[in-house]
């Protein structure tokens, strides 16, 4: 009686045959058409493949909230740029807020550049520019430097011209 391997369904006295071979596995030293790659070639094509997806282009600290994640009440410092993608109830002072369509931002934000495409609701003081693209809602007390918003996109509240005294650009442009 032959025996056979549990795994794998052959018969230890089975050869293999040339159309049975596996396909050579992503990484490893033969690439898809079977022709040898050096190890060297794969570190190249791994680290510039993680360079070109992962670091992000504009440098600095970056906080993304995803989808469906909520992050209340917290204080947000030191971040050059924030994506809110869910639901952020926080404070913070950064370098620039994304907002996407699904996301929503509620609380007091000093912020050089704002782009909103969701929800604001709050205190919001953007020292240079705050652009609001159509499907962006921004309702409380706003402060801007610099404004662009595209037809569709919603602003209400108290809204003035000028960043307050004391901020980083009229600091900048008074010494």
């Amino acid at each position: 009686m032959a025996t056979q391997s549990p795994f794998f369904g052959k018969r230890a006295n089975e050869a293999e045959t040339p159309t049975s071979r596996p396909a050579p596995l992503m990484g490893s030293t033969t690439n898809l058409s079977g022709s040898p790659v050096s190890p060297s070639t794969l570190t190249t094509q791994a680290a510039n493949a993680v360079a070109g997806s992962a670091i992000p282009k504009e440098g600095g600290s970056k906080l993304t909230v995803g989808p469906n994640i909520k992050l209340k009440g917290v204080e947000i410092t030191d971040c050059d740029t924030l994506v809110v993608e869910g639901l952020v109830e926080a404070t913070m002072d950064s370098r620039v807020m994304q907002i996407a369509e699904q996301g929503a931002f509620k609380g007091s934000a000093d912020i050089d550049i704002a782009e909103i495409r969701g929800l604001f609701d709050g205190n919001l003081t953007v020292r240079e520019k705050l652009v609001i693209h159509s499907t962006g809602k921004v309702t409380g007390k706003i402060r801007y430097g610099k404004i662009v918003v595209e037809e569709g996109g919603q602003l209400s509240g108290e809204i003035s011209f000028g960043a307050p005294a004391g901020s980083k650009p009229a600091l900048q442009a008074a010494a």
